[in-house]
């Protein structure tokens, strides 16, 4: 008998590694950062403080986080060690979003080019951010009063992970047979949509991702 042996798939991205922290207060960030970059540059705080045009006590004050220095100031202080101005902000921790959905308190939302009976159940939404991505995550209920189609297309990837029901679902040119755990990734830019109902009701998660408009 012939083994068939799955091919390995490596990904590059470690999910448990932690990022060296960061810290939250924006002054002390700075301040921590002009210090560095002075001390990489083998800059004395004289000589920093003489190119920037700074006494030496207001440089002290500003590499210890006791001021808030304006963006003039944070300008020259680039300009003397010779980094761009957002370099001074590179060890500051912005905050990060989150967003947390109780079960039964999900706003019902009526996406663009949705037919009557499609029930979209949006999960959470976080606007800009810095990764540059947009997260649509919804929960869809088809019932028996569903419309049967297959027109949606919109720019993005999708990834559909069914929880109850039995669904063909249309992809281009492709129909596939998704039941209860199956999951279906796929380049949103092509046709797309739920095509057979083959038991009803159905509810799957559509989780849509996007580039943040610019």
């Amino acid at each position: 008998m012939t083994k068939i042996v799955k091919p390995e798939i490596k990904l590059t991205q470690d999910p448990h590694a932690l990022r060296e922290s960061r810290e939250k207060n924006l002054e002390v960030a700075i301040g921590r950062q002009v210090r560095e970059l002075r001390k990489r540059q083998r800059m004395t705080g004289s000589e920093l403080a003489s190119q920037a045009g700074l006494s030496v006590g207001m440089l002290s004050k500003i590499e210890n986080g006791v001021i808030s220095p304006s963006l003039t100031t944070l300008q020259t202080l680039a300009n003397a060690l010779r980094v761009p101005l957002v370099q001074l902000f590179s060890g500051y921790e912005e905050p990060r979003g989150a967003m947390h959905v109780k079960a039964g308190t999900a706003v019902e939302v009526e996406r663009a080019g949705t037919r009557s009976g499609h029930q979209y159940h949006l999960l959470g939404h976080i606007g800009s951010n810095n990764s540059g991505v947009v997260v649509e995550p919804y929960l869809i209920v088809l019932s028996t009063e569903s419309d049967r189609f297959p027109t949606f297309q919109h720019e993005g990837i999708e990834l559909i992970y069914m929880l109850e029901g039995h669904l063909g679902y249309r992809h281009g040119d492709r129909l596939y047979d998704l039941e209860s755990g199956d999951s279906l990734l796929f380049d949103a830019d092509a046709p797309h949509g739920p095509e057979e109902m083959r038991q009803l009701p159905i509810r799957y998660l559509s989780i849509i991702t996007y580039p943040q408009a610019k």
